[in-house]
């Protein structure tokens, strides 16, 4: 039996409304720019369902789909800043605190081959 993706059902509503955001701002940039859904879809290698998708901020949009469409409008740069390490403020001074680089450990590497 296949597993239904709750967060395709029931997503939170900051994650729905910073899709519908980013779709919406992707929209407007490609309208300044005078271009089609379908100029953008062939430039970015799909088709112009999944342009439109992205457009609606719709969940079940790949993140390769977002990524193309910003570098389509000459936006993408600006993903970069998204989840800058440096710019996060509060897992910066959490670091502070704790000194760790890594979530979990499995123990330490052996040289036994």
């Amino acid at each position: 039996m296949a597993r239904k993706n709750k967060l395709l059902e029931t997503p939170p509503y900051a994650v729905e409304q910073a899709l519908k955001r980013l779709g919406a701002n992707l929209r407007t940039a490609r309208l300044r720019r005078n271009l089609t859904i379908q100029d953008v879809a062939e430039k970015i290698g799909t088709g112009p369902r999944a342009v439109g998708d992205a457009e609606k901020g719709k969940l079940a949009t790949g993140v390769g789909t977002y990524a193309a469409l910003l570098w389509a409008v000459d936006l993408l740069p600006q993903l970069e800043d998204v989840a800058d390490p440096a710019k996060d403020k509060e897992g910066l001074a959490l670091s502070l605190t704790q000194g760790r680089e890594r979530a979990s450990t499995k123990g330490d590497l052996d040289n036994d081959f």
